[in-house]
């Protein structure tokens, strides 16, 4: 049986034909290539080295090293990001505290304290200050390890990391300007827990389809 490798994300298939879609990355067939296995060389192919003779040494010349510059270094980054997974371990921050968040909430509101309400706001301060960080290596990440191959499972997390980010900073600027906006009998705290709940939502989408990238083979 054939097996064709998707060149987008890596993922194996077996089968007579490629898939019409990657179930992983979403790429479309065209991405796939055939895995030639190559035969074992049977001994009475293989030759024997033909043994040279030593040439003169000739002495090479001295080439200058080149200052690193701007993409030099930027590529020296990048490839230490992919390197050390540095995507996978930044996601971690918000799709760890953002559920903290919502419990610490849902508890201000159920037990009337306002030491949760101030827990979950400092939480979701710590989501959106650490959401540039995520983004910037989730970028450096499918540029290294994805060709920056923009499929409809790329699209998706780029929505999701823009709903995150720009829901997170609304909330936590509406926070700022009203800090009663959750005080027991605001009109506009089911408003504002809603938001929280979309924002977890598209937190926890992208964590799925990012666990799939990673996953890819089980």
């Amino acid at each position: 049986m054939k097996k064709w490798k998707c060149t987008v994300c890596g993922y194996i298939h077996e089968g007579e034909e490629p898939p019409e879609e990657c179930p992983i990355c979403g790429a479309d067939r065209s991405q796939f290539v055939e895995i030639i296995e190559e035969e074992e060389k049977t001994p009475d192919t293989q030759k024997e080295p033909i043994p040279q003779e030593a040439s003169p040494k000739v002495s090479e010349p001295k080439i200058k090293t080149k200052t690193p510059d701007f993409m030099d270094r930027y590529k020296t980054y990048t490839d230490l990001m992919a390197k050390f997974h540095a995507h996978p371990i930044a996601v971690h921050i918000p799709n760890g505290v953002l559920p903290g968040a919502v419990l610490f909430l849902f508890l201000s509101i159920l037990l009337g304290h306002q030491g949760f309400e101030t827990a979950a706001f400092y939480n979701l301060v710590f989501v959106v200050v650490s959401m540039p960080v995520v983004i910037l290596t989730g970028v450096v990440d499918w540029k290294t390890r994805f060709n920056g191959t923009l499929t409809h499972v790329f699209k998706v997390k780029i929505i999701c990391a823009t709903i995150v980010s720009s829901t997170g900073l609304i909330l936590v600027l509406w926070r700022l300007i009203n800090p009663h906006v959750m005080a027991p009998g605001s009109s506009f705290s089911w408003v504002f827990i809603f938001i929280l709940l979309m924002m977890l939502a598209a937190a926890a989408t992208a964590g799925y389809f990012g666990g799939k990238l990673v996953f890819r083979n089980k």
